[in-house]
């Protein structure tokens, strides 16, 4: 049995890919960091043609606010609306069971 597992191509794969696996692991996956070319700091430099576009804070942080404010009413309601269904449904059985027995 070990004499077929040295031969046969499937050993090989494994083998081979077990062995890349751990030459990968030798080689750090981040890069060094280098710092950004002449070229790089201009295209990151603040434009200032650009600037009437960029979005104010103030109004950026009112918008989020809202957002986050319709959200929670927006779960509230859904949960109260689970509670009322449940509720009824509690309510319907109790009255059934009561008709039930009469």
């Amino acid at each position: 049995m070990a004499f077929f597992l040295q031969k046969s191509s499937l050993a090989n794969h494994f083998r081979s890919s077990s062995q890349k696996i751990d030459g990968s692991m030798a080689v750090p996956s981040r890069a060094f960091h280098v710092e950004p070319g002449a070229r790089e700091k201009a295209l990151l430099a603040e434009d200032p043609s650009l600037r009437r576009f960029k979005s104010h804070k103030k109004g950026v942080a009112r918008v989020k606010r809202i957002g986050d404010v319709l959200t929670i009413v927006v779960v509230a309601g859904c949960c109260y609306e689970i509670y009322v269904k449940a509720v009824m449904r509690e309510e319907a059985r109790n009255k059934a069971k009561a008709a039930g027995r009469e």
